[in-house]
């Protein structure tokens, strides 16, 4: 009897942990990196080697504002790592938040290379999408951030607002 207590006790306690890790609870694995505005949706162990000296440098010059000092630093960090979608994101919306939406775009969709369900990535890559007039592919991104989002998400309803007032100022 003690034993299918204890037993039925661990499955649970495994139950709830993989449950809160889908959602998306932060400091269930204690990753020591800054994440972007949006990271990515998978949940990954302590990096196995120290943090880039630039993007850690890009990270704090964006918290700032300061997004033309942060754009050459990250591209020097996706020029020595072209599989970090986080750091792609990154760059996209500093681009952007540097009033240059149009070229955002195809630094998201790298990041959504690298990581189809970067929930940032979709997310910013539709708020770019509607700065340029492109509401179709901003609802497109919207849809997918649908699929992704377990429960709902910041992104999803960050995107989900940005739409809905675009399309509020372009009817009235």
């Amino acid at each position: 009897m003690m034993m299918t207590w204890r037993h039925g006790v661990r499955v649970v306690t495994v139950t709830v942990a993989v449950w809160t890790m889908a959602a998306g609870a932060p400091g269930i694995v204690g990753v020591a990196q800054a994440d972007p505005p949006r990271s990515s949706t998978t949940t990954s162990a302590p990096p196995s080697k120290p943090l880039d000296p630039d993007y850690t440098a890009a990270v704090q010059a964006i918290k700032t504002s300061q997004y033309q000092t942060a754009i050459p630093l990250l591209e020097k960090v996706v020029q020595r790592d072209s599989s970090n979608a986080d750091a792609y994101t990154w760059l996209g919306y500093a681009t952007r938040k540097n009033g240059d939406p149009a070229a955002s775009i195809p630094i998201y969709q790298k990041a959504l290379v690298i990581d189809p369900k970067h929930r940032g990535a979709h997310e910013y890559i539709g708020e770019a999408y509607l700065m340029v007039g492109d509401l179709a592919k901003a609802k497109e991104h919207l849809a997918r951030l649908d699929k992704l989002c377990f429960f709902p998400c910041d992104e999803y309803r960050d995107l989900k607002k940005a739409v809905q007032e675009h399309e509020k100022k372009a009817g009235g």
